[in-house]
């Protein structure tokens, strides 16, 4: 009864190991997948954003990173500064609600600026003004999470949390989504902020997952072949003494 159950368990591993294994193949296809689109979308010419008839359908699978261009005026007395680290040390993006002719805005993050560029009296240098035209990356709402949790109370901010953002600076119709400004060109070593800085990295260990979960299975199918070698061996020998 005892090597039944034992049997048992062992298969209940070995089809458990399997599946997972499976699982971590299709995961891989559609990891592969994502990236392939979003690096299509990262380089593909810049486009208009979705309009806010389109905005309760706009989400991360099928919208973000895709490549926009918009027209507008910059609030700058209504930017956000985001606490945010670069190789270059401490700093923040600049948040910057630009208002486009409908009266619509969007959140431009228009790139990073270290932790002085606003001077001890936290003036920030002056933006660009009039119309403007801002390319970029479409990203999704950043919400506050357990270890970068926003202060809008002390103006406190870590994270690109489009709805909270808005309601700080007293906005409205404001876009679900914020975009990354695209580097300017031409611009030297000392203009602030500096845009695109966006870092695409989508981790893909799927491959190496599924080869763990593959490999389990076949030591529990080794092992059980081993069990049962074993046991027929003692059941041959005791018929023998």
């Amino acid at each position: 009864m005892a090597l039944v159950l034992l049997a048992l368990f062992g298969l209940c591993l070995f089809v458990g190991f399997i599946e997972l294994g499976n699982w971590q193949v299709r995961r891989l296809a559609w990891k592969r997948d994502l990236i392939a689109h979003v690096d299509q979308r990262v380089h593909a010419p810049p486009v208009a954003p979705p309009a806010p008839a389109q905005w309760p359908q706009v989400n991360a699978e099928r919208d973000e990173y895709r490549h926009v261009s918009v027209t507008g005026e910059f609030l700058h007395d209504r930017q956000t500064l985001i606490w945010a680290a670069s190789d270059t040390g401490s700093g923040y993006f600049v948040l910057t609600p630009l208002r486009m002719a409908d009266g619509s805005i969007v959140l431009v993050n228009r790139g990073f600026a270290p932790e002085g560029w606003c001077g001890r009296d936290n003036r920030c240098a002056a933006g660009p003004s009039g119309q403007v035209t801002v390319t970029g990356l479409l990203r999704m709402s950043e919400p506050s999470g357990l270890f970068r949790r926003n202060d809008p109370a002390h103006n406190s901010w870590y994270t690109r949390d489009v709805p909270a953002i808005a309601a700080a600076r007293g906005l409205s119709r404001v876009a679900p989504y914020f975009i990354d400004q695209d580097a300017v060109p031409g611009a030297s070593a000392q203009d602030w902020p500096k845009g695109g800085t966006t870092v695409i990295n989508f981790p893909n260990n799927h491959l190496s997952y599924l080869i763990t979960w593959y490999l389990m299975a076949l030591l529990t199918l080794v092992a059980g072949a081993y069990v049962g070698y074993d046991e027929y061996r003692l059941r041959q020998a005791s018929k023998r003494t």
